[in-house]
């Protein structure tokens, strides 16, 4: 059986009592955390959610986040994690897009979700508490205790979840991970790392995100292991945690990275437990590795290089190379090919720049109700990742070039046309071009540059504004310039490289 909720069985048979789930003071042992797990899919069974339907998941990192996400998968459902730093029309978009049936939030979110038009959404469940046209998780959990869910036997290709992604389009894109690409994600960790269930991860990452809940994230459960959880992302917590946890291992974007190398005491705290960290998203220079290193004396600093579209983590830098081959994001994991392109599909050389291009048993097979943007990405049977890179002739890969228009501002990527489509809806802009602007805590902010209709007031904080009320606050433009008009190429195109300069 492909079902990815299986794994619960069979760790707590082999030891029920063992602790697999920690945040703060509670604990989950693996026989607690099957029981409230099948008390939550019977619960949700109850309502009437099944096969082929999809539940959204809009919260903090909660252990009932998981919970949820293993429920869902039991009845043979999949389910839907929601950036909870989009704005509500975001949430909109692509709850009606991916067809939810479900949702579980939390209080802080639950008048914004309130004010939505959802049509599909037959089921509503509040963490902490009940309200008029919600149920309580705490009462769906409590109606259901003691109950046994056989988990619905899947095929591999079939969905776990969805997760949309900020690609190169003015909308995001649902990407279909099945329980197939989760297997193979978990058993490419499981072999790279040698994760072991002697292991604990600290997910101090967003569930929402491939980083909080793949690298290695619920890889380490499905090895036996254990997850210490953490609320939200914090510097001097996330150190705090690792001297009274223990855990081994955790994946740092480079903004978290940087804020907790930034911590004045850090020099004097016990990081050896850990003995490997997973980076990845901007080029590291010696000088910042050593630093790493350093500060986690034990540590192997793993640079890597991954997508969503792949359940991430596709290719590591390994521990023998980190210094040596820095700059480089590694080599790719087992039943992972990476192959580098040109413009027409033929293999280059070593050392010579072209498309990234993956294959494997842990890629997605395209996007939710979107066949133009799949066959686009999808072809040939390798996924195409719009990434310019080099391959050296050791193997080793190097990321030269993000995906066109695209931003990464704290590890959240932006994709550029959905600000400027934004902009464009307000009715005083003719032109509007985005790019990324550097920025010494976030790497990047979204820059602006916008040429106004004749006679219009050039007014930057209404403009801004006018951003903020539509867009997540990550995605609204740190800075805004007019211009008499856009520098273009011959045929029209907006030179974005005049713009960055």
């Amino acid at each position: 059986m492909a079902n990815f909720a299986t794994i619960l069985d069979h760790n707590t048979g082999r030891d029920p009592g063992r602790t697999v789930l920690r945040q703060g003071e509670r604990k989950l042992t693996n026989r607690e955390l099957l029981d409230r797990v099948d008390a939550v899919a019977a619960g949700l069974a109850g309502l009437g959610v099944g096969r082929g339907d999809v539940v959204a998941i809009l919260l903090y990192n909660h252990l009932e986040f998981l919970e949820t996400a293993f429920a869902v998968n039991r009845v043979g459902a999949a389910f839907l994690p929601l950036n909870y730093r989009l704005s509500p029309e975001e949430w909109r978009y692509i709850i009606d897009h991916s067809g939810a049936v479900a949702l579980l939030t939390e209080p802080e979110f639950r008048p914004a979700i309130e004010q939505l038009a959802l049509p599909a959404l037959k089921h509503r469940l509040l963490l902490d508490g009940a309200a008029d046209g919600w149920t309580g998780y705490a009462d769906l959990l409590a109606a259901n205790e003691g109950k046994s869910v056989v988990p619905v036997p899947v095929a591999p290709d079939e969905l776990q979840r969805l997760m949309y992604t900020s690609g190169t389009t003015s909308r995001p894109k649902g990407v279909r991970i099945t329980h197939g690409n989760l297997a193979w994600k978990n058993l490419a960790h499981i072999v790279e790392f040698g994760i072991t269930a002697a292991d604990t991860t600290l997910v101090c990452g967003p569930l929402y995100h491939v980083g909080g809940f793949d690298l290695p994230g619920v890889g380490t459960l499905h090895a036996g292991g254990s997850l210490t959880v953490l609320r939200k992302f914090d510097a001097a917590e996330v150190v705090a945690a690792i001297e009274r946890e223990r855990p081994t291992n955790i994946w740092l974007a480079p903004a978290m990275m940087n804020a907790i190398l930034q911590l004045p005491d850090l020099a004097g705290r016990d990081t050896s437990s850990i003995r490997f960290i997973i980076g990845g998203g901007e080029k590291m220079p010696v000088p910042l590795v050593e630093r790493i290193l350093a500060a986690f004396p034990n540590a192997w600093f793993a640079d890597a290089y991954g997508l969503t579209e792949t359940v991430s983590g596709d290719t590591f830098n390994d521990y023998e190379h980190m210094l040596a081959k820095v700059g480089s994001v590694g080599r790719p994991v087992v039943h992972l090919e990476v192959r580098i392109v040109d413009e027409t599909g033929t293999s280059v050389g070593p050392n010579e720049l072209g498309e990234i291009t993956l294959r494997g048993p842990k890629v997605s097979t395209g996007y939710w109700h979107d066949d133009e943007a799949t066959a686009k990405a999808f072809r040939d049977g390798w996924f195409h990742t719009g990434d310019i890179g080099r391959v050296d002739e050791d193997g080793y890969l190097y990321v030269e070039d993000r995906k066109k228009d695209m931003i990464v501002s704290g590890g959240e990527n932006i994709a550029t046309p959905e600000v400027e489509r934004v902009l464009y809806e307000h009715p005083d802009v003719v032109e509007a071009a985005v790019v990324g602007m550097g920025h010494p805590r976030w790497g990047e902010v979204p820059q602006a540059f916008v040429v106004l209709r004749p006679g219009a007031p050039a007014d930057r904080t209404a403009l801004i504004e006018f951003c903020r009320a539509r867009l997540a606050k990550f995605k609204v433009p740190a800075d805004l310039v007019f211009l008499d008009a856009l520098p273009r190429t011959p045929s029209g195109k907006v030179l974005k490289r005049n713009l960055r300069s």
